[in-house]
């Protein structure tokens, strides 16, 4: 599944929400894929961690930023 790459920081907050959410669906899936050995590519569960920390990343610069 490749996706493009988006820049984070011209996405609105309502949007990194959203992408946050859907990461965290999809690492519960892939989670869930690879404990009952249905993964076949390992590489994608920390593609995915990594992009879900790209997004806390960004909120809390967002965060301090406003503060």
């Amino acid at each position: 599944m490749a996706k493009k790459k988006v820049d984070l920081r011209q996405l609105s907050l309502e949007e990194l929400q959203e992408q946050l959410t859907g990461l965290q669906v999809e690492m519960q899936r892939l989670r869930f894929n690879h404990a009952t050995g249905i993964l076949a590519d390992t590489n994608v569960l920390s593609e995915t961690r990594k992009n879900v920390a790209r997004v806390h990343t960004e909120l809390r610069r967002r965060e301090l930023e406003s503060a």
